[in-house]
């Protein structure tokens, strides 16, 4: 058994997709047997989100009371420290926090946002897994030009969702690192699997713009309101109703609804990990678009979130980023690259539903399950 340490964002922001992205990751260690932990810094002012408000602040009870009944709900009670931007600590104390991660055989941050790096020194391996492919690697790489070698620590080892980063697939680049691909792990059993309603949409939980542009080597790089362009009159071609659960900066809501989108604050239905399974289970299916700077360094992208829905027995419909080479699709799962191929992936599905559903679900147990996903990634750090 290992002592597994893994930081990340979720009592900052305890929406309900970031529980079931960390409560995944922290209950597939647990079941491989492992002690696991979790900790989160607020490091800069007003990070914490309280969704009952819809503000920021330096007050962490919002997420601290979401985040310790759902931990405590699962069988992680006392397993968790969050510190304050103050340096008040809670859940474990500072002496226990410092003795977990002296005995740990691993710490892994999740989000690398680095607040733990002093602490982590005296465990045995530091791992960085990367959710933001390319996007990550481009800051890492302006970092490394500038001079700024701190921002971005060399952990001992480098793992990344972009599954194609690091291979001559990708244009994305390395930053001088070697990027090992891992999925985002998948409980199954957290999912259910009921057929959905009959006026079940198509649904997906999205932000429109998230971070600024990006420019690397004269390529100006963007957010899924670029990508989204190209699909912009996919409900105009399909004969189910399609919806977006969105949220971020400049929703040009006027225009998506004209073109046929129904469109759902994603705060709002996703507030709880029962929100985010509830909606989920409640559609027919996921249509999403990707950010574009993980289509443009086709970094092999595949959503956590898009999991969930396959999961759940809900077919995907996902831009490619070049997952497909990675992922079986043309049953349960596809990846299209314009409007035209969305159609026909929905029309494809809505002709044999319950055949996609299954596959659907076959795909997440046979590629996505934490079972497979997370002993392959302990055995490639020494585990």
């Amino acid at each position: 058994m290992a002592r597994i340490v893994l930081a990340s964002y979720l009592i900052r922001f305890p929406m309900g997709g970031y529980q079931s992205w960390i409560l995944q990751w922290l209950l597939g260690f647990r079941q491989l047997g492992h002690d696991v932990y979790f900790v989160e810094k607020a490091a800069w002012e007003n990070a914490c989100f309280d969704p009952n408000t819809g503000q920021s602040s330096d007050d962490p009870s919002a997420g601290i009371r979401v985040v310790s009944d759902l931990l405590e709900r699962f069988g992680l009670a006392g397993k968790w420290c969050f510190v304050e931007r103050s340096g008040r600590h809670h859940g474990l104390s500072r002496s226990r926090v410092q003795e977990v991660f002296r005995s740990a055989d691993v710490f892994i941050d999740n989000v690398q946002h680095c607040e733990w790096w002093e602490e982590a020194q005296a465990c045995q391996r530091r791992v960085l897994v990367d959710g933001e492919p390319g996007y990550r690697q481009i800051r890492m790489e302006k970092a490394l030009a500038s001079g700024a070698t701190d921002a971005f620590p060399t952990f001992d080892f480098h793992f990344t969702v972009g599954r194609n980063v690091g291979t001559s697939s990708s244009s994305a680049p390395t930053a001088g690192r070697t990027w090992h691909p891992v999925f985002d792990p998948v409980v199954p059993e957290l999912f259910r699997t009921a057929p959905p309603p009959l006026d079940a949409a198509w649904t997906t939980v999205t932000s429109w713009q998230v971070h600024q542009e990006l420019e690397h080597n004269g390529v100006v790089y963007g957010q899924k309101d670029m990508e989204f362009e190209r699909f912009m009159d996919l409900p105009q071609r399909v004969d189910a109703p399609v919806e977006l659960a969105i949220a971020g900066r400049r929703v040009p809501r006027a225009r998506l609804e004209s073109a046929g989108w129904r469109l759902r604050d994603a705060h709002s239905v996703t507030r709880t990990l029962d929100d985010w399974r509830t909606y989920i289970a409640g559609s027919r299916g996921e249509f999403s678009v990707a950010k574009n700077v993980f289509v443009a360094t086709n970094s092999g992208f595949f959503s956590d979130r898009s999991a969930a829905y396959l999961a759940s027995g809900r077919p995907v419909v996902m831009q490619d980023t070049g997952f497909s080479a990675h992922l079986p699709c043309g049953d349960g799962l596809f990846a299209v690259t314009n409007v035209e191929e969305a159609a026909e992936a929905i029309n494809r599905i809505t002709a044999d539903y319950d055949h996609h559903s299954r596959a659907a679900r076959a795909i997440a147990c046979e590629h996505l399950d934490a079972a497979k996903v997370l002993p392959a990634f302990l055995s490639t750090i020494g585990l």
